[in-house]
């Protein structure tokens, strides 16, 4: 059963799904997850696929847009900070740690891509949060660029997202640059596979997706590094899937990353790219299997 469910986050309206499994008899609390997308991606974007495979084995799941994004409240639209989405994570663990149906010591959270980073992130700083799966997780784009030998980009976006700042001192406004375009114009996430899905799922699935994100965003994201306090996870259990060809995230930096988290931890590494893991199979049902048998082995459903 999925019903629309609504939490606060700093004052503004996060929009989500919460799904609950059948048969669950009056007063029994269930083990939960919460869970989001990843760079300005909203949670139409084949979320509900994984949100189903986690409900059918007897998990309370929250999916819901950050701020800014999708259905939920806030201007400018496409604002993706990290430390916002952190504390919407926060706040919809405080949510659906407060439901008749959930067990609030038997909750973990799971993340792709960018928001794959939040749970490296959060895992280390939440004792609430009981299992951890972080997808295809978002390491640090500094580290990301510098592990491409993409130091002069590095160098030249800075530059940009200076001249931004001035521009916004200057005039207030919010400038914005496309999240993915195709080859030869400026954008975020610039690898023909990005343009594909996200072009693709925009027009398709979800159409709350807009295809723009704000300038400062890109500032925060070159800051961000979401597995400098990995070694602070354990002894919460930390799943990792990883793309062999993920043309976003170097495999062998997230590898490098998973290596200094403590235990309990799991790698799991799919010969796929980035985006594969969201519906093409059999990449698709071994992310979400792997998923759902982590969080089974360490939150207990039906206990």
């Amino acid at each position: 059963m999925r019903r629309d469910v609504r939490f606060q986050s700093r004052g503004l309206e996060c929009r989500g799904w919460l799904y609950v499994p059948e048969g669950i008899s009056a007063g029994a609390r269930a083990p939960a997850i919460a869970m989001a997308h990843g760079f300005s991606a909203v949670k139409e974007m084949f979320l509900p696929a994984f949100a189903e495979r986690f409900t059918a084995a007897g998990f309370v799941t929250l999916v819901f847009d950050f701020r800014f994004l999708g259905e939920s409240a806030g201007e400018p639209r496409g604002q993706v900070f990290p430390h916002e989405q952190h504390e919407d994570f926060r706040n919809a663990i405080t949510w659906l740690a407060q439901q008749p149906e959930v067990d609030p010591d038997r909750i973990g959270i799971w993340g792709t891509s960018y928001s794959g980073g939040h749970v490296l992130h959060l895992s280390a700083f939440d004792p609430r949060i009981k299992a951890a799966v972080a997808q295809v997780p978002a390491i640090g784009a500094w580290r990301q660029m510098l592990a491409s030998g993409q130091k002069a980009e590095f160098d030249q976006m800075a530059g940009l997202l200076v001249l931004d700042r001035v521009a916004r001192f200057s005039a207030g406004a919010a400038n914005e640059l496309k999240v993915v375009a195709p080859p030869g114009e400026p954008c975020v996430l610039a690898v023909p596979d990005a343009y594909e899905w996200f072009e693709k799922l925009g027009a398709e699935l979800a159409p709350t997706w807009r295809n723009a994100v704000t300038l400062e965003s890109l500032e925060q994201m070159l800051e961000y590094d979401p597995a400098g306090p990995i070694e602070l996870i354990s002894p919460t259990p930390l799943l990792m899937i990883l793309a062999e060809g993920d043309s976003l995230i170097p495999v062998d930096v997230a590898r490098a990353a998973f290596e200094r988290a403590g235990s309990p931890k799991e790698l799991v590494v799919l010969e796929c790219g980035h985006f594969d893991v969201y519906a093409a199979e059999p990449w698709f049902s071994r992310a979400a299997g792997a998923a759902t048998s982590w969080f089974v082995q360490h939150l207990a459903p039906g206990d």
